[in-house]
């Protein structure tokens, strides 16, 4: 089965990439790297020949409000314009657990304008619904930093490590289309600010954290529910502490 992965060269994309393949199907991943631009069109309806299943794991360079709502506005409507007219048979989208909470944050509102493209489309889809990946630990303590302290807030959230999202990516590729919303997140449900301590921590960082319940997060406060799953979501193997170990990022004792 031939299987176009959008944005395939990123994070998400080459772990779920890479899990396809050794499954034996054809996979393109697909990025403006390869010659294969949303946003312009270059390329897309020559990627999408013969294929079945088009998982769009694309991200905007910018998170300023206008450009990143731009992006998935424009970037949305000329892929599945493509997919219709090749025939793709799957949209697979990846967004975010909770983006219908936090209607000031100008990323999340972008990704239900995408979402609702989505829905508007006639081609059948599942969207997954992901927590915030482990590897963003360092970019959620920088936004939050001034000087040598980093003021993250206190609510809860529930990180998923990149390779339990590129397991559930595959596997969806593969299934049925829903055309309906899944929950992914990791098996831990942790306070922001705990957990950003212990990372800097763990890695020699010396910033403190200090926990604030007006700190924003990509421009929005957050409450106990605003970035976690609901009931029925598919919970992840790895926890902070082996995601750790497996990605090196501790430092030598």
């Amino acid at each position: 089965m031939k299987i176009v992965l959008i944005g395939g060269t990123g994070l998400i994309g080459s772990k779920t990439a890479a899990r396809l393949r050794s499954k034996g199907h054809d996979v393109l991943a697909a990025s403006p790297n390869t010659g294969v631009n949303t946003i312009t069109g270059e390329g897309l309806a020559e990627a999408l020949v013969g294929a079945e299943v088009v998982l769009d794991l694309a991200n905007s360079p910018s998170f300023e409000d206008k450009a990143v709502l731009e992006f998935f506005q424009t970037s949305g409507r000329n892929l599945l314009a493509a997919e219709t007219k090749a025939g793709v048979k799957h949209h697979i989208a990846l967004s975010i657990v909770g983006t219908e909470r936090l209607p000031e944050n100008g990323y999340f509102k972008a990704k239900l304008v995408q979402e609702k493209l989505i829905k508007e489309s006639s081609i059948p889809y599942t969207i997954v619904h992901s927590t915030q990946f482990l590897e963003f630990l360092k970019g959620i303590a920088d936004t939050g930093t001034v000087g040598k302290v980093a003021r993250i807030s206190p609510a809860y959230f529930q990180p998923i490590a990149a390779d339990d999202v590129a397991d559930v990516m595959a596997a969806v590729a593969v299934g049925k289309p829903i055309n309906g919303m899944i929950e992914i997140a990791g098996p831990e449900r942790v306070r922001m600010n705990d957990l950003v301590a212990h990372y800097l921590k763990e890695i020699n960082d010396p910033r403190t954290v200090e926990a604030d319940t007006h700190a924003l997060y990509f421009g929005s406060e957050l409450n106990d529910q605003s970035l976690v799953p609901g009931d029925g979501a598919r919970i992840g193997k790895i926890g902070f502490r082996d995601w750790l170990r497996q990605s090196q990022l501790a430092p030598a004792k």
